[in-house]
């Protein structure tokens, strides 16, 4: 994992608990590449994708395994947006067409500062250029991951601004509860804390509206099988060959609370999500290809994982009646994320 990108050596980060668990970071888009977290049988299970070497990650066909996504996570509708009366419109189209995850080299791509604090706890920085990737502004942003001792990965996010500016960040690690290079996350039960989703146009772009989830595929208010109704013949799962929405978390702005809870059967390995953020992209990779070897050789095809990326909603730039994505000179990003771990048998 050692390499020298962009003039900038990466490296790979190892936290560790007081229970054993073991997370491994590269500074190489911030990504997480390993979590190690005991089953109900106390075996050690690596519970997300990921690649064996800087090289592999540098090649992937999926360039967000584990990433840190910026300045825009999501989808931006056309690759274009105004803010204060000023039109910017020259976002990557890397979509369909539109762009996503901050463009061809996102925050994803570039190798950020790191500074390991203790053996559970690694900040990470980055300065995004003004106009980069077609962003307003220089933006200074800081990561943090705490691995704590209860079992929590916790994900704290700041940044601020020289010029009026959109962002958006999120992790966007895939799991796998079952273990990573398990074939399918269909048998995870998980649970959603939200009575209303965005449905979206067949290129991943919200309505505007959002709708309920009662009586669709879309209720996970209760817990369900995460296959149970991936295949039914419900247009916004075939626009996104199974589960790529948003849902708008019942809380209040701000509030750190409940987000989900996904377990897998297999194992007994229980992820509790809990966020600052209104929204959560639920997506069950549905893109993926198994077509390249991951982590010890394993292959992750299509539905092979499944993501929990906390966030503000797709293309709030151009949606005024969405939470605010905007951040101007004076204020600050702050959001917090935290994934905790345990077993139920």
């Amino acid at each position: 994992f050692s390499k020298l990108i962009d003039g900038k050596e990466t490296k790979l980060y190892i936290l560790t608990n007081k229970q054993g668990m073991e997370l491994t970071i590269t500074n190489y888009g911030a990504k997480i590449v390993s979590l190690m977290v005991a089953d109900k049988n106390g075996k050690m299970t690596d519970v997300v994708t990921g690649h064996n070497s800087i090289d592999e990650y540098l090649t992937s066909e999926e360039p967000y395994f584990g990433a840190i996504c910026g300045r825009y996570g999501n989808r931006i509708a056309f690759g274009k947006f105004a803010l204060d009366g000023v039109t910017f419109d020259k976002l990557a189209i890397n979509n369909g067409p539109n762009s996503l995850h901050g463009g061809i080299k996102g925050f994803n791509s570039v190798v950020w500062d790191a500074a390991q604090k203790d053996n559970q706890t690694l900040e990470l920085n980055y300065v995004s250029a003004d106009g980069e990737e077609g962003f307003p502004g220089e933006l200074k942003t800081t990561v943090v991951y705490h691995l704590s001792d209860n079992n929590e990965v916790i994900i704290s996010y700041h940044a601020v601004t020289d010029k009026p500016t959109v962002l958006n960040l999120t992790n966007h690690s895939y799991f796998n509860l079952s273990g990573a290079g398990d074939p399918y996350i269909g048998d995870h039960l998980l649970t959603i804390n939200a009575d209303y989703y965005l449905p979206t146009d067949d290129t991943a772009i919200p309505y505007g509206p959002k709708a309920k989830v009662e009586g669709t595929p879309m209720d996970f208010r209760s817990s369900f099988e995460v296959g149970a109704r991936i295949n039914e013949n419900f247009e916004q799962l075939i626009f996104g060959k199974g589960y790529d929405h948003t849902f708008i978390l019942n809380k209040e702005d701000n509030e750190l609370s409940f987000c989900a809870k996904c377990k897998a059967p297999k194992t007994g390995i229980v992820m509790e999500t809990y966020t600052t953020e209104p929204g959560v992209q639920l997506y069950t990779g549905n893109w993926m290809t198994g077509n390249f070897a991951g982590k010890n050789g394993q292959r992750y095809p299509e539905r092979a994982a499944l993501c929990l990326e906390t966030q503000h909603f797709p293309d709030s730039p151009n949606k005024p009646e969405y939470p605010s994505t905007t951040l101007r000179p004076g204020e600050s990003f702050d959001s917090k994320t935290i994934f905790r771990f345990s077993v139920e048998k």
